[in-house]
């Protein structure tokens, strides 16, 4: 008797596909269809909109795959869970009822529109532009429910913008009054029962240096002489951990945000300014509790013992970079030998590091000058000087002692999970078209080892500097370079030429830093945590991190967009900085702000065709190229605030 079971059946069986639930990130396009990203990057699961949920753009989320194409591998998919709210404030205008309120959000990414209890909509108006928190969205509520947070001032279109680019990134704008009240339970003042467990460095002369508006300052130094040729360099970090204690609602609202955001006229702190600004700032004349890398060296900067540990300091004085500048050039001022000898340590101690294989690529920052309203009527280019660097280089130092300490502990033979500050080697792929432009130039480059090539980077950028090509070089440079991350995996910092590294120096403003110091805490302690959590944790302050630069980024393009709109129909030397198939960006030279030229605009002159590898734009009739690091002559003809967006036309010349 046959046992094989009929065709039809067999067919069946084939046909039969698994129900998956997979986890990933919600992407809404303009048009409002849905793309969940899934965190293996296994593919895109589409999601129609009535598909969602209760989920928003951006949030982390549960989809069960309801139809797959077996020969394609497109999925589509049910939204089933959100695990995590990318956002939960938004900013938009209110309509209110007799009865009940509506919250309709400025958004290009469609979302309902909230309800809004009358008891919650906070003394806002019919048609008031207003911050909105979304409190509740259970699965039996009709619509998301919402509270007016606050009403934004008609005439402050600044604000609305700059709250916006925090918001739609994730960044909650204001504390909860669990968060509030808990920072503002703790006591200003140091019991003397905490000071006796720790090292009294209160004796030692200790300063902070930071820029001329900083009002959270997170580190001191301090210096003394120890004999002939010895010194002790004391490098004093707030201890932001003694504050905020695991498990409590300032820890998940610091861990939730890992970042302060600077943007032009604003900080939006990672931490209540109770914490930030006054119990942890290592503000002059007062006694700060703080952990303290502290070093024995000679006047080199050669470290021949270091001490690691919770301390207690007073700052003597508070310099800005400026003040420590003059002292520098002046060989003048309060505290002088000190300070010219931290300096001259300083830059041997960059030397050296340089000449290990550190990749020394010069930053320039953009800075604006603002008026009381926020409106920008000036910009400035920011320099490294020797002052930054004083402060650079003895906080590389702290970072990597502590990282070279935690990397010799092992428990059962395995490291300790740990979020260590990583910069991976170059990729070999995006260095190869970036050595053929840099050869155009008379650089060539020796790949035979990360660390020739790092020799071949220092080499390329010292014999650059100050020629027309120098910017374009740096800018295609970093482009090549991995991207740093926070990881339990150490595979070395390969931009400092570090073989361990991790941030401990800025815990008021980076959660990856209270992490460090905890973690230090308990091996100092002789019982190191476990954290079993650790790679998610470093995963979430990478992707933190990103957004707020990305928030920066556009902040900085607003405020470029702001200054510049009065300028309108003017003429601007400028620096080819960036080619792509629908036209070239350029940098102003005067006001490093940059914009398109949109190719459309270049068609009258010439069909113009993007040449990938030589990072141009070639005209097909005229031969005419448009190349990365070009000075061209450009007319600015719109300035969109709304989209941050700058239109330039090219002039011929």
């Amino acid at each position: 008797m046959s046992t094989k079971k009929p065709k039809s059946k067999q067919k069946q069986k084939a046909k039969t596909i698994t129900v998956q639930t997979l986890k990933g990130k919600l992407e809404v396009t303009r048009s409002g269809m849905g793309y969940v990203l899934i965190d293996d990057q296994s593919g895109d699961v589409l999601v129609r909109p009535n598909d969602f949920g209760t989920a928003l753009n951006g949030d982390t989320v549960r989809v069960k795959v309801v139809r797959e194409n077996v020969r394609t591998g497109k999925k589509e998919g049910k939204i089933t869970e959100v695990v995590e709210r990318k956002q939960t404030e938004f900013i938009g205008r209110l309509q209110v009822s007799a009865h009940h309120a509506f919250f309709v959000p400025d958004s290009d990414k469609p979302m309902p529109d909230l309800y809004i209890p009358m008891q919650s909509i906070n003394g806002a108006q019919h048609r008031d532009k207003v911050l909105v928190k979304l409190v509740r969205w259970d699965k039996e509520d009709k619509k998301p429910v919402g509270e007016v947070i606050s009403v934004m001032a008609p005439d402050d279109v600044n604000d609305a913008a700059m709250k916006e680019i925090l918001a739609e990134a994730g960044f909650p704008l204001s504390f909860s009054d669990e968060v509030v009240e808990e920072a503002g339970r703790l006591l200003d003042v140091i019991d003397e029962a905490e000071i006796a467990k720790r090292r009294d460095c209160r004796s030692l002369l200790t300063f902070t240096i930071d820029p001329v508006d900083a009002k959270d300052f997170d580190d001191a130094i301090s210096i003394r002489k120890l004999g002939d040729n010895k010194y002790e360099i004391g490098v004093h970090i707030a201890d932001v951990s003694h504050y905020v204690v695991p498990d409590s609602a300032l820890d998940a609202e610091a861990y939730r945000r890992a970042t302060s955001v600077y943007l032009p006229d604003r900080v939006n702190p990672m931490l209540p300014e109770h914490i930030s600004n006054e119990l942890c700032s290592l503000r002059p004349h007062e006694d700060k509790l703080t952990f303290s890398a502290i070093f024995q060296t000679n006047e080199n900067g050669d470290v021949k013992q270091y001490w690691l540990g919770r301390t207690v300091i007073h700052s003597d004085h508070r310099y800005t970079y400026e003040d420590v500048q003059q002292i520098i050039e002046t060989k003048e001022g309060l505290h002088k030998e000190e300070i010219l000898l931290l300096n001259e340590m300083a830059q041997k101690l960059r030397k050296k590091r340089f000449s290990k294989g550190a990749i020394n690529f010069s930053s320039q920052e953009v800075r604006f000058q603002l008026d009381e309203k926020g409106v920008p009527i000036g910009i400035l280019v920011k320099e490294s000087k020797e002052s930054h660097q004083l402060i650079e280089e003895f906080m590389l130092l702290a970072n990597r002692t502590v990282a070279e300490n935690i990397a010799k502990q092992h428990i059962n033979k395995k490291p300790i999970p740990f979020p260590y500050r990583v910069h991976d080697q170059p990729d070999e792929e995006k260095l190869a078209p970036f050595i053929q432009y840099a050869k155009r130039y008379g650089h060539s480059f020796d790949i035979s080892t990360p660390q020739a090539i790092a020799h071949s980077f220092n080499g390329m950028l010292a014999d650059a500097h100050g020629k027309p090509e120098q910017h374009v070089l740096e800018q295609l440079g970093i482009r090549t370079m991995a991207k740093a991350i926070y990881t339990p995996e150490n595979i070395g910092h390969y931009g400092l030429a570090f073989e361990h590294y991790c941030h401990f120096t800025s815990p008021i403003r980076r959660y990856p830093d209270v992490l460090v110091h905890r973690v230090l805490q308990s091996v100092l302690d002789g019982t190191p945590m476990i954290d079993k959590k650790m790679t998610e944790k470093c995963k979430h302050t990478s992707e933190r991190e990103r957004a707020a630069m990305e928030c920066e980024r556009a902040g900085n393009k607003y405020k470029q967009v702001e200054f510049l709109q009065s300028h309108i129909g003017e003429t601007f030397e400028g620096v080819v900085s960036g080619v792509t198939s629908f036209g070239f960006f350029v940098e102003t030279v005067e006001h490093k702000c940059e914009g398109l030229v949109s190719i459309v605009s270049l068609s009258d002159f010439d069909d113009f065709r993007l040449v990938e590898s030589e990072y141009s734009l070639v005209g097909r009739r005229s031969g005419r190229i448009f190349k990365m690091g070009d000075k061209v002559t450009v007319t600015l003809v719109a300035a969109n605030l709304e989209k941050r967006q700058l239109d330039f036309e090219w002039e011929l010349g």
